[in-house]
């Protein structure tokens, strides 16, 4: 059998994204989405989510590009002095790796960013990253101590097939392939791991090699190429005019990945194949 969560990253991190997130649940194919506790948007997201019990709703850990958790004092190594996080991913991946003495910082502020999620009484389904930071060596490894703690059971294993993709788009070959070799590596140190502490994740994760371009003919061709078992693919989709979308993420097309999850011809593809449309929590949907 193939079964198919659609996840929303950047939830509460503008109110476009709200909207969209909420569109594409109520009105097309989005299962789940990923709450960023540090977003603009927070507050209102939450409400949302509470007005939309269905929709399953997961961690976005941010660790780049967005505000921490707790104050700026408390965690200096990480921050500035407004507390956001460094817009480089690469330099703050390797000042993460490299500086021993963040990792007491990093603790404390994944764990606050947990607690703050639950403090909202919205059931924490899954973790997963902005820009995948949660698969950083570093972040996982504190994110294993603390997913039993908090009884978090299923966890975004980051890794796309190079070939699927590039059968459908070969823009930014060299690029992709480094994405590719980057993520297997770290989903085959991550895999056993968390199949040792009975942490659930899909079999394979979409959105990784075309993050923020995953428009209705580029997800009508993906879908053929799903394997059997549990698929996950996220999507950023967005609402126009937003400042926030359009400043920090320029070049993605929000609105295009609105109208693939919310398509009538994606629905009539996943029919077709017989995809079972579901949750982390193995709750099923039905196609809008």
């Amino acid at each position: 059998m193939k079964e198919l969560i659609v996840n929303a990253d950047d939830f509460g991190l503008s109110q476009g994204a709200n909207r969209a997130i909420i569109a594409a649940f109520r009105e097309g194919i989005l299962t789940s989405a990923s709450l960023m506790v540090g977003g603009a948007a927070f507050d209102q997201a939450v409400s949302l989510a509470m007005e939309n019990l269905s929709l399953q709703v997961g961690l976005h850990l941010t660790l780049v590009e967005g505000r921490a958790a707790l104050p700026a004092d408390e965690i200096p190594g990480l921050v500035d002095r407004e507390g956001r996080f460094t817009s480089d991913p690469v330099r703050g991946g390797v000042r993460y790796f490299f500086e021993k003495g963040l990792r007491k910082q990093l603790f404390r502020e994944i764990e606050r960013q947990i607690q703050k999620f639950r403090g909202t009484g919205i059931p924490l389904s899954h973790i997963d990253g902005h820009l995948n930071i949660h698969m950083h060596p570093v972040v996982f490894d504190i994110l294993l101590e603390l997913m039993p703690k908090y009884g978090i059971t299923s966890f975004r294993l980051t890794r796309e097939s190079l070939r699927s993709n590039l059968a459908i788009d070969r823009k930014r070959i060299m690029g992709k392939m480094f994405d590719a070799f980057i993520f297997s590596s770290l989903a085959r140190r991550s895999r056993t791991k968390l199949d040792d502490f009975g942490i659930a994740h899909a079999a394979e994760v979409k959105g990784l090699l075309n993050s923020g371009r995953m428009t209705e003919g580029y997800l009508l061709h993906a879908l053929e190429s799903l394997g059997d078992g549990l698929t996950e693919i996220y999507f950023h989709p967005g609402c126009y005019p937003c400042s926030e979308l359009q400043g920090i993420m320029p070049n993605y097309l929000h609105e295009q990945e609105l109208a693939a999850l919310t398509s009538p011809k994606v629905r009539e593809k996943l029919a077709l194949q017989g995809v079972r449309l579901r949750n982390y929590r193995g709750e099923e949907k039905a196609y809008v």
